[in-house]
Parts: C-alpha cells; sequence; structure tokens
C-alpha cells in the first residue's frame, strides 16, 4: 500500500506516518517545512520504504503527480497556529482553501480515497450558543464572528474545505473521510506556533513565567496523539466512514488556569502565571471561544473510539521529552 501524507513532517503527520510504516505501507510526504521539521522525521529518512518531497500543496502538478503515484492519500497540511493565522491571514486562506481543492481535485481524478483533517475550530463559537454538557456534536451549527475579525480565516477557511470535501463526495463520488481534531497532543508537540500545553512545560521546567492569555478561565480538552493517529487509520479503513465528518478529542475539560497550575505542580517549578491581554498578545481581530468540548458519540458507534490516555499522563510525557531533549 503506497501512502501519500501531505503535511507530514508536521507532529500529527509525522507519527502517523511512522505508524503507517510500522504497518508495512510506503509511505511519501509532501511538506514545504514552514510548520512541520526534518528533525520530526529524521528516524524515518533512512527507511526504504519513506520518502520526503520537500514543496507545496499550492504545486497542483506535482500534488496531481504524487495522488496519481499513490494509493491513498492523508490531507493534512494546512497553515496552522493562532500566532500565525493572527499574521498570515492571506496565507492562510490561499493554502488551506486552494491547496485543499488541489489535493480533491487530484482524488477525485484518480479516484483515490482520502482523509481530510479539520478542525475543532469550524464550530466557532457554537457552545456560547449550545452550553450542552455532552459537548459539540457532528450536526451543530458553526458560529462565526465577523469577517473584520482575522481570528476567524483559519475556521472559515477549514470550513470551506469541509464544504468542498463533501461536494465532491455527492456530485463525483469522491470516497472522503473529514475529521475534526480537538487539541491533540503529546511528546514531541513543539510550542511555536502557540501550542499551549508544550509551551506551558517549557516554561516551567525553565522556572520562567507561565504566559496565560486574557482571564485563563476559557477550557479545553486535549486528545493524546497516539489515540489520534489509531483512530483516523481506523477510520480510513472503515467504509460506513465514507462522506462522513468525525470528532476526534477527549471529553475532559479543564481550564487554562488549571493546566498551568498542574503544569508548575508536576515540574515543581517555581514558576508564576503571566496574564496577557488577547489584544497585547495578537493586536486587533482577535476573538477566543470560552469552550471546546468535543460529543463523541459517532465515532465511537462507528469504530469503538474511546480515549487511553488522558491528562495527567499526557503532561508526564511531555515533560519527560523536555527533559530528555
Amino acid at each position: 500500500m503506497k501512502i501519500l501524507i501531505t503535511g507530514g513532517a508536521g507532529f500529527i503527520g509525522s507519527h502517523l506516518a511512522r505508524q503507517l510504516l510500522k504497518e508495512g505501507a510506503e509511505i511519501t510526504i509532501l511538506d514545504n517545512l514552514s510548520t512541520g521539521s526534518l528533525k520530526n522525521i529524521s528516524d524515518l529518512q533512512n527507511n526504504s520504504n519513506f520518502n520526503l518531497v520537500t514543496s507545496d500543496i499550492l504545486n497542483g502538478p506535482l500534488v496531481d503527480q504524487l495522488v496519481k503515484e499513490n494509493d491513498l492519500v492523508y490531507h493534512l497540511a494546512a497553515v496552522v497556529g493562532v500566532k500565525h493565522v493572527m499574521e498570515n491571514p492571506v496565507d492562510t486562506i490561499r493554502v488551506n482553501t486552494l491547496g485543499s481543492e488541489n489535493v480533491l481535485h487530484s482524488c477525485s481524478k484518480y479516484g483515490k480515497k482520502v482523509l481530510i483533517a479539520s478542525t475543532s475550530e469550524v464550530y466557532g463559537k457554537a457552545m456560547k450558543y449550545n452550553n450542552s454538557s455532552e459537548g459539540l456534536d457532528e450536526e451543530n451549527d458553526s458560529v462565526f464572528g465577523n469577517s473584520n475579525i482575522r481570528r476567524w480565516a483559519y475556521a472559515t477557511s477549514k470550513s470551506l474545505d469541509e464544504f468542498l470535501a463533501l461536494a465532491y463526495f455527492h456530485e463525483k463520488k469522491l470516497p472522503v473521510v473529514i475529521v475534526r481534531f480537538f487539541n491533540t497532543v503529546g511528546p514531541g508537540q513543539l510550542g511555536d506556533y502557540g501550542m499551549v500545553l508544550p509551551i506551558f512545560v517549557q516554561k516551567a521546567l525553565a522556572g520562567d513565567p507561565i504566559p496565560v492569555f486574557g482571564d485563563g478561565n476559557q477550557k479545553r480538552s486535549f486528545a493524546y496523539m497516539g489515540d489520534v493517529i489509531n483512530a483516523i487509520i481506523k477510520l480510513m479503513k472503515t467504509d460506513d466512514a465514507v462522506g462522513e465528518v468525525f470528532n476526534i478529542g477527549n471529553k475532559t475539560e479543564i481550564t487554562i488556569n488549571e493546566l498551568a497550575e498542574m503544569i508548575i505542580r508536576k515540574c515543581d517549578s517555581s514558576s508564576k502565571i503571566k496574564y496577557i491581554s488577547y489584544l497585547n498578545a495578537y493586536g486587533s481581530g482577535f476573538e477566543d471561544m470560552s469552550r471546546r468540548k468535543p460529543n463523541l458519540n459517532k465515532i465511537e458507534k462507528f469504530i469503538g473510539y474511546k480515549p487511553t490516555v488522558e491528562l495527567d499522563e499526557i503532561i508526564n510525557q511531555v515533560i519527560e521529552y523536555y527533559k530528555s531533549n
């Protein structure tokens, strides 16, 4: 089985490549290394079943050739990270929409099954109006802020990816599976693009102030990378998942304040929390969500998905990773 992973040098993509190689697949990664890293895939470079192509998903002819040469496609490439999105809204929209169209068009042209990586961001502010204890399910409406708020460039671009993927499914019969990630974390993740857990751990280990944006009462849920990888591989092997959208995450919620305090305690750190306003952190044009919790009933029904590693153990692993690196 030959498999193409766009964005495969990123955190999720590199772990996915590693797992698929263990299962005997031949892997080609397409990544421009803008947010991915060679370090993430350094241990794969000498594997005869591994190939890295350093280029961009906006390169339509190259994408077309790679899709033609492979049997399955995992499309993970995207502009990510709140800070990067705020500073590069044009790049965000162009890459996430035009790049995904290149991938979907070629997959349709050659009849190749494709997984589209989406995000919990597509729900926008939905939990402000649907405060269910069960969390957001795949049928919830999206609620975005107005177009002057750059924060929503990423969410709307990924939402358009979903619309386009489902349009290819309904009109062109393209076998497509869509997954919405909710804060995937684990050892090896970097804080370079605003990923909160690795930033907090690095700061705590160094004894530096831990930056909390806003009042810290916003709630998030964190899913273990290994659980997420196993889920998307299983979904791609499940015929009934074609044409469907799935949340992937963990239902356990924690406030950002509680997360910071837990990490300080686990690191036995002298760090203090430093509160930073959203305006000072990101400038104008930012808006946050108070909660983002997934309802996982659908993915549990389809593939029996249940998180196996909880936040306490995830933090322990991330701390050990940074201590040893």
